[in-house]
Parts: C-alpha cells; structure tokens; sequence
C-alpha cells in the first residue's frame, strides 16, 4: 500500500466508520457481530486485513437482521477466509466494543475444526489474510486481536471490554 494510499485511510476510516454507526444506530439500535478465533493444527491464528479499517483482525462481521450467531459467523468465515466449518465453535465470550459504539457487541468463537480449501484472492473488502504464528503476528495485529488470542491460547480471563 502506498503512503497516499495509508493517509487517506487513516483520515477516511474514522468519518466512514461513524457514517456506518450511525445509520446503523437508527436502523438497529444496537449492533451485533461475531469474530472467530480460528487456529489451526498447529496453533496459527488465521487474521484478516480489511481495505476500509487499519490493521489485522480476526476474521468475523456484522449479524444481520433474522440471522443467528452461528449463521453470521459460517458467512463471515466464508466470504473473509474460504472457511468452511467441520465442527462446532466454542462461545469464548461476548465482548462490549465501546471504542466502535455504545450499542457495539461481539460474540467470540473459537474454530478448530474446519476446511480451507485455499486462502482467498485479495478483493474489494479483504486485501490479506493468512495463518500466523502467534509469536510472530504482524506488527499492525490490533491491540483487541491480541488480547482475545491471548485469552484463548494463554488462558487469560477474558474481559467484558473488547479494548
């Protein structure tokens, strides 16, 4: 990515992301999503880069309206990671995101048991993606990532804050 590219990010993704929270405050009241954990035989996490927000994620998004929580991440891993689960996720916790919004929450899973038959082509919503060691994330991996994946692999007590 180009360092224009980088600036204009940084200075766009905050009026979008308010944009988004808003409309999503009036059409919903409050907004749902659901992240997933994945790892793999080997204890890599898998993790996204989106194109609209700085930084890697675990993969997930929004739960849409007549959708379940297992509903919304089956989509979410699909369509980010060509992820197709072979078990079911464990709940790890429901986390409130109040740096996104004061009606923002996301229940976590923790994925072991899926098939993946390729990573995906980079595309309009998710530019990278991949398995990684998780003492050697990217350096861009966010501070909330890092905290979910330590409380899955370390055993730390998850926090009711996403952070």
């Amino acid at each position: 990515m180009s360092g224009h590219e980088s600036n204009w990010r940084r200075r766009l993704e905050p009026l979008l992301r308010g944009l988004f929270h808003q409309y999503w405050r009036v059409a919903r009241g409050m907004t749902l999503g659901v992240r997933a954990v994945v790892l793999d035989d080997s204890n890599k996490v898998f993790l996204v880069k989106h194109s609209y927000v700085a930084g890697w994620h675990l993969p997930g998004g929004g739960v849409e309206t007549g959708e379940s929580l297992g509903e919304a991440l089956r989509r979410e891993l699909r369509e980010e990671g060509r992820i197709e689960l072979a078990g079911e996720p464990a709940l790890h916790g429901l986390f409130f995101n109040s740096h996104v919004s004061r009606r923002d929450h996301v229940a976590v899973y923790v994925v072991r048991h899926f098939s993946q038959d390729r990573l995906p082509e980079p595309n309009r919503e998710i530019v990278a993606c991949g398995f990684f060691a998780t003492d050697a994330l990217p350096a861009e991996t966010t501070h909330g990532t890092r905290l979910r994946i330590a409380e899955v692999l370390d055993g730390t007590p998850p926090m009711a804050t996403w952070r």
